[in-house]
């Protein structure tokens, strides 16, 4: 599965999802929500031709470990996980669902070991946090394979130009006045 360039619309509360079943992107990234709710969520987004993008690590009562994606693959039915857990990852890849691995670059420690998770789990991306340091997107960009994703801190369209020019394939936001930009 590959992610389309742009903007990823990134959905925190329902008001926003709403408008994300509206708009014209074909994925969706829901990073909140209760496991109670997540069915339906992902149900409404797919009649509406959304492919849907789970936070794993931020739905209330999923464990994040592999009976939790066994369970979330057969039971709900997502697209795609984005997780800063490498088990998840592992376990998203054998049940075949889009294996997104977020990492927080906080310094040059954090950056190095990020890289090091990387090469060990081989995500199909890896989603950078904060998105706003295109220097840093170049460097994991030169020193993987694994295509890049720019979230966090990204609240001006022109944060969003520079995440792309930086290499990024994609920007996830949940600034819905973002979300129309690319």
């Amino acid at each position: 599965m590959q992610l389309p360039a742009g903007v990823l619309p990134a959905v925190r509360r329902m008001k926003d999802f709403e408008k994300a079943l509206e708009s014209n992107h074909e994925y969706i990234i829901i990073l909140e929500s209760r496991l109670v709710q997540l069915k339906s969520m992902i149900d409404y987004s797919h009649r509406a031709n959304k492919k849907v993008l789970i936070h794993f690590d931020l739905i209330q009562g999923l464990k994040a470990d592999e009976y939790g994606v066994e369970f979330l693959n057969r039971e709900m039915k997502p697209d795609g996980i984005l997780t800063t857990r490498g088990n998840v990852i592992a376990a998203a890849k054998k049940y075949k669902l889009l294996a997104i691995q977020r990492v927080f670059i906080l310094d040059s420690a954090a950056l190095d070991q990020s890289v090091k998770l990387l090469h060990r789990f081989q995500p199909d991306y890896v989603e950078i946090l904060p998105g706003r340091i295109p220097g840093i997107i170049e460097e994991i960009v030169g020193g993987t394979d694994i295509p890049v994703i720019a979230g966090g801190l990204i609240k001006e369209e022109n944060q969003v130009k520079d995440a792309l020019d930086a290499g990024a394939v994609s920007v996830s936001t949940s600034s819905r006045e973002l979300w129309d930009c690319s």
